[in-house]
C-alpha cells in the first residue's frame, strides 16, 4: 500500500514514549541477565546487545529532539512499560537468589525474549509510521528505523534460539549451542523459522 494516511499524533507520541522506556528498561534487563548467564556465546551476545541498547536510547532521544518532543514526559503506557521492565529484572534476581545459576540463565533468556518482543514491535510500528507519514516526521523516523531494524531482529531471533536450545539441554534433549539462528546469522522471521527447521543438520 503506497497511499499516505493521516497519523494520529497523540498515539505516535505515546509509541515513542513507550519505545524509549522499553530501551531504558532493556538496559537494566541486560545488566541483570549478564549476572545470570553461563553460556559464553550468549554472554558475548548480550554484552553486545547491551551496548546497542544504549545506542538505541541515544538515537531515540535524537528523534525526540528533532521532532520537538520532551523525552521526559510520562504517560500511563510508559508507566506500564517501566513496571514490566522492573518486573523482569526482579524475576531474574529472584531466580538467581533461589534457583541457582543454571535456572537463572533460563529465566534470564525468557525475560530478554519478552523484553525484546515489545522492543521489536515498537520499531516495527515506527517503521510503518515512517512509511505512512510525510515530510520531516517520515524522514526522521525512517532514518532511526533503518539504523536499528537489523539489530532488533538480531536481538529477538537469536536470543529466542538460545532460549529454545538451553531449555532442550535442561530437559536432557539434544541441543545445538550456539543455536542455528546464531550460526546462520538470521535477521528475519522467515530466516529464524528456516534455521530452526534446519537445526538437526547442525547436531
Amino acid at each position: 500500500m503506497s497511499q499516505k494516511s493521516e497519523i494520529n499524533d497523540t498515539q505516535l507520541r505515546e509509541l515513542l514514549y513507550q519505545a524509549l522506556e522499553t530501551e531504558l528498561g532493556g538496559e537494566q534487563v541486560y545488566k541483570q541477565a549478564l549476572k545470570c548467564v553461563i553460556n559464553e556465546d550468549l554472554q558475548e551476545e548480550w554484552e553486545a546487545y547491551l551496548e546497542e541498547t544504549r545506542t538505541h536510547q541515544k538515537i531515540l532521544r535524537n528523534v525526540f529532539e528533532k521532532l520537538g518532543l520532551d523525552s521526559t514526559v510520562q504517560s500511563t503506557g510508559r508507566d506500564v512499560v517501566h513496571h514490566i521492565g522492573k518486573s523482569l529484572v526482579d524475576s531474574m534476581r529472584i531466580a538467581l537468589e533461589s534457583g541457582g545459576r543454571a535456572a537463572a540463565e533460563l529465566v534470564a533468556a525468557e525475560c530478554v525474549v519478552l523484553a525484546e518482543t515489545k522492543d521489536h514491535l515498537n520499531w516495527e510500528l515506527i517503521g510503518h509510521v515512517a512509511e505512512a507519514a510525510r515530510g520531516d516526521t517520515a524522514r526522521i523516523l525512517k532514518s532511526a528505523h533503518d539504523e536499528i531494524e537489523d539489530q532488533e531482529d538480531h536481538h529477538l531471533y537469536h536470543t529466542r534460539g538460545f532460549l529454545r536450545e538451553l531449555w532442550l539441554d535442561a530437559l536432557g534433549l539434544p541441543a545445538v549451542l550456539p543455536p542455528p539462528e546464531e550460526v546462520k546469522n538470521v535477521k528475519t522471521a522467515i530466516g529464524a523459522s528456516r534455521a530452526e527447521h534446519a537445526r538437526e543438520q547442525l547436531m
